[in-house]
């Protein structure tokens, strides 16, 4: 599955960007490129452990791992889950579960201004959005905010359900269902 869109630099210029299954050279990018300024920009997903996501998109079916990619390079990252999730709203329907979304220290306005692309985690989003349709869940999303980026959440009109004392007060975000 790959998908293709078009994003703009912070120059103006339109670039072809992709969206593919994670393989071991956006694992390596992460370590190479990423890791070095997330840990000296203080991130909070600086120590997260993509090569363990890999491997689980690549050994259970449930899981699956993404990459936006502008000319060969990792520009963000997506590790949902499928199956077993459930909607925290009454009705309990399937829904697809971020488990871990980022994007590259250079497109993030905390640490680059301007950053190189903007929109890469609203696209991430936008895609397991369209994971969900396809696997008939009605475009139903749910996750678990760092502090620091609850604001983005919002900023995309994700509805806040508040914090959550089973996974140590992070708050939920979830989209509904599309209505048709």
């Amino acid at each position: 599955m790959v998908q293709s869109l078009q994003l703009v630099t912070s120059r103006g210029q339109v670039v072809t960007g992709q969206i593919v299954p994670m393989e071991q050279r956006h694992f390596e990018d992460v370590e190479e490129l990423w890791r070095p300024i997330l840990i000296e920009a203080n991130q909070p997903d600086a120590g997260w452990i993509w090569d363990y996501k890999l491997r689980q998109s690549q050994q259970q079916e449930r899981y699956e791992a993404y990459s936006l990619d502008v000319d060969g390079f990792s520009q963000g990252l997506i590790f949902i889950e499928t199956h077993w999730h459930r909607s925290q709203l009454p009705e309990r329907s399937p829904l697809v579960y971020v488990e871990a979304i980022s994007s590259a220290p250079w497109n993030r306005v905390d640490i680059e201004q301007p950053p190189w692309l903007k929109g890469i985690g609203r696209l991430l989003l936008l895609f397991s959005r369209q994971r969900s349709v396809e696997l008939g869940y009605r475009g139903r999303v749910g996750l678990h905010s760092l502090p620091n980026v609850e604001g983005f959440y919002h900023s995309l009109g994700m509805p806040d359900y508040g914090p959550d004392p089973e996974r140590d007060g992070l708050v939920y975000f979830e989209y509904g269902a599309i209505q048709s």
